[in-house]
């Protein structure tokens, strides 16, 4: 059965391929910097969502002897590829604009142009629709990217819209060459944020600030913990994953620990059911942080 994100990417590639199509066409033909601006959003549209249906469909396979970890990081890495690619099409456009207005481009065809562009209007706002509801039930980073960039798309396309309405009606071809270039920039803008959540995953940044309280909590609620030490935590696609140690008295009995860190394991896989969590806790009979600490010092002393 196929899953919720892969049906996610096939609907926007889908969707994408459309909008190509009547866009660049347009686009070419009107001479409109604007139109063309988001005809070449769209074939890049096109291209990210095949990789991003790439990215989920390794993802979610299991781990194994090669990947212990699993695939998480493509979605990352997914997220960075098209931050990038977003960026790299913003910069395309803005020279777009200003060779328009270096060289007095004139553009046509604006009742065509408009038409277009408001049954792109309708079908991108659909589409954002979808793919947020989407990453709310799953909380995927890919669609969450995905959802965003056709947010961008809204709104570009809502300004495009704007702009062939005032060339059409006053002549002056710099309005066109203002709004392709304002949305040139509010690409490369948008970009940023998938660009860095992207590299943060890839750099196993800790998991966010109120998650990781959450934890602290779940470890400091059960009364025979004395105390724990050397938390990490990281996240990769669907997986979240915790390592900490426990103090425990020295005369508690292994298997007391054992049902102790049990509980806090359901705990925390309680603070997000979207999530895969893998725990570790290594359980000590006395605080040894600072024993390792000083042991890891003089290795790296040494």
């Amino acid at each position: 059965m196929i899953s919720a994100e892969k049906k996610a990417t096939i609907v926007s590639s889908s969707v994408a391929a459309v909008l190509t199509v009547l866009k660049l066409t347009v686009g070419i033909m009107s001479g409109s910097v604007a139109v063309l601006a988001s005809a070449v959003d769209s074939v890049l549209d096109l291209f990210v969502s095949l990789f991003n249906y790439f990215a989920i469909s390794n993802s979610e396979k299991p781990a194994d002897s090669q990947f212990n970890y699993g695939r998480g990081k493509i979605e990352a890495l997914a997220s960075v590829i098209e931050g990038t690619i977003i960026t790299i099409s913003g910069l395309f456009l803005l020279y777009a604009a200003i060779d328009k207005y270096a060289n007095d481009k004139v553009s046509s065809m604006g009742e065509t142009s408009i038409i277009v562009m408001l049954i792109s209007l309708f079908i991108t706002i659909g589409l954002v629709a979808y793919l947020n509801a989407v990453a709310r039930k799953t909380n995927n980073m890919v669609i969450k990217a995905d959802a965003l960039h056709y947010k961008t798309d809204v709104w570009t396309n809502i300004a495009v819209i704007i702009s062939l309405v005032g060339v059409y009606f006053t002549s002056y071809e710099i309005i066109d060459v203002i709004i392709g270039g304002g949305i040139s920039i509010y690409i490369i803008y948008s970009a940023y944020e998938l660009i860095e959540e992207g590299i943060l995953v890839l750099l196993d940044s800790s998991l966010d600030e109120e998650t990781t309280n959450d934890i602290k909590k779940v470890l400091t609620s059960e009364v025979q913990v004395n105390d724990y030490h050397f938390l990490k935590t990281r996240t990769a696609g669907h997986n979240n994953f915790v390592d900490v140690h426990l103090v425990f008295d020295c005369i508690i009995t292994l298997m007391e620990a054992h049902r102790v860190s049990d509980r806090i394991e359901e705990k925390i896989e309680q603070l997000d059911k979207s999530k895969f969590w893998v725990i570790n806790i290594h359980l000590d009979p006395y605080d040894d942080s600072e024993i390792n600490t000083e042991h890891c010092d003089a290795q790296l002393d040494g």
